[in-house]
């Protein structure tokens, strides 16, 4: 398989997360530094770590840690050629850090910035599968039904669950392996896929192994459950979100796009996952092909808050998202082949952060929460381009965490699970 093939496999991916980019670093940092604390939520229960609460488990952001972790973004954007970086990092007690890096769009220099919209990739998933709770919690759906009760002509349909869906578990082939349709989406990134497109060239594939046998990410899973959210629910995906988890959350600048569009202001997007393997803007690219697997956008404040309202299955007003019960599930997440990493429904833990990391061509994105320190971290980037064979948002992650949370370093490595 082309090696470009196999790259985009991650555009939605999650297991082994994100990008990088090779062009030159312009600009310096922009608005480097400690930011003020954010607005607290209305509740602030225990998080979903068994552990006790411990401030301890992040270092307080005062001056000289915002200084070091500058240094360290800034290092991290030298060596892998990324343009654009913006890191928020949020803790109760313990101050907070809001700073970007670099260049929005190297044509002009425009600024990297907070504000911006960004494509957050398979952090999708996550708002997939909180929907599917939704579902589970309301008994319009079972997670150990079988797929082939809700959607025909799935192979293995008949034995394949829905919490192996959600979990990563299924043995499906991840349709964006497939060399003709990384032919089909490079050759004309602009076009439209319909979920049955996408899950037609997963299913020319045969299984990979027989249903929760063993952990393979693929975004076949998640075109599935899609499709259960949008038929148990009488909704379209995208309105289901924006009605049942975005609005009630707070999220008013992420949205589930229906097609290319991408509002302003938004950060360009740089990627070698091209059909001539030269580095493309793709902030017009149509990212249909993720669908509920990846084509979501937003800004880093949004993501502060679903970093947290995910991990807990709590809303910011203390109103339940999902069941304790149901969150308690999504919460169990068996070892994956990664060292330290285990994924649970939609959902990952690494080194105690639980949240989901995002791909596509162009983009990064990291949100995850530490419950032990009720700690959120949020990274958004503008490339995908791997640096020797590791992505930029695990850097940037692996950087951040050593200095604010050592006992607790986000390092993922990108081989095991999404190549």
């Amino acid at each position: 398989m082309p090696q470009s093939s196999a790259r985009l496999r991650r555009g939605a991916t999650v297991a082994a997360m994100v990008g990088t980019l090779m062009v030159p670093l312009a600009g310096a940092p922009a608005g480097a530094g400690p930011a003020p604390a954010p607005a607290a939520f209305a509740a602030d229960p225990p998080g979903p770590s068994p552990s006790p609460s411990t401030s301890s488990d992040v270092r307080a952001l005062s001056p000289e840690v915002a200084r070091q972790l500058d240094s360290a973004v800034q290092q991290v954007m030298r060596t892998a050629n990324v343009p654009g970086v913006t890191v928020g990092i949020w803790t109760p007690d313990r101050g907070s850090y809001i700073s970007s890096f670099g260049v929005a769009d190297k044509r002009n220099d425009r600024r990297m910035a907070s504000d911006l919209y960004m494509r957050i990739g398979s952090e999708t998933k996550t708002f997939t599968v909180t929907a599917l709770l939704q579902l589970v919690d309301q008994g319009k759906v079972g997670l150990d039904d079988p797929i082939g009760k809700y959607v025909d002509g799935v192979p293995n349909g008949d034995r394949i669950t829905l919490r192996e869906l959600a979990g990563m578990r299924s043995g499906l082939f991840n349709y964006s392996e497939d060399d003709d349709f990384f032919k089909a989406l490079t050759s004309d990134p602009q076009r439209s896929f319909t979920p049955q497109q996408l899950l037609d060239y997963s299913f020319r594939h045969p299984v990979l192994f027989p249903p929760g046998q063993k952990f393979s990410y693929s975004n076949t899973n998640l075109i599935l459950l899609g499709l259960v959210v949008e038929q148990q629910s009488g909704q379209q995906l995208g309105d289901y979100i924006h009605r049942h988890i975005l609005d009630p959350a707070g999220m008013q600048d992420t949205l589930f796009p229906s097609g290319a569009e991408f509002p302003a202001p938004h950060a360009q997007g740089y990627t070698d996952q091209t059909a001539d393997g030269k580095v493309a803007d793709t902030a017009d690219w149509n990212p249909s092909w993720g669908w509920a697997a990846g084509a979501m956008i937003s800004k880093q404040e949004d993501l502060r808050v679903w970093a947290r309202t995910v991990a807990t299955g709590e809303f910011p007003d203390g109103t339940r998202m999902v069941s304790p019960a149901t969150q308690k599930q999504r919460l169990i997440t068996p070892a994956t082949p990664i060292p330290g990493a285990g994924y649970g429904l939609g959902i990952f833990n690494v080194q105690g952060w639980i949240g989901h990391n995002g791909s596509l061509p162009g983009y990064e994105s990291l949100t995850v929460y530490l419950p032990s320190a009720r700690a959120t971290l949020v990274v958004l980037l503008n490339t995908d381009i791997d640096h020797d064979g590791q992505e930029p948002s695990t850097l940037f992650g692996e950087a951040v965490t050593k200095i604010i949370s050592p006992n607790h370093v986000f390092n993922l490595p990108a081989q095991p699970a999404a190549r």
